[in-house]
């Protein structure tokens, strides 16, 4: 797989994962751990997406 199509599969998860997080704090039934699980898992995302982007460029 591409750095690139890793890039895309990574941002289409981190962007269903902020559909889940708003479904999820809509709830009341929601735990706050079930939310800070969700942030994690985006947050994580989120930082893979930035370091491959930044191996991506090229080097100045």
């Amino acid at each position: 797989m591409s750095i690139d199509a890793r890039i895309r599969e990574l941002d289409r998860r981190h962007r269903s994962l902020e559909s889940e997080l708003r479904d999820a704090m809509a709830h009341p039934s929601s735990t706050d751990s079930a939310i800070q699980a969700i942030k994690r898992r985006k947050l994580h995302i989120k930082e893979e997406i930035e370091l491959l982007k930044s191996r991506a460029r090229p080097a100045a």
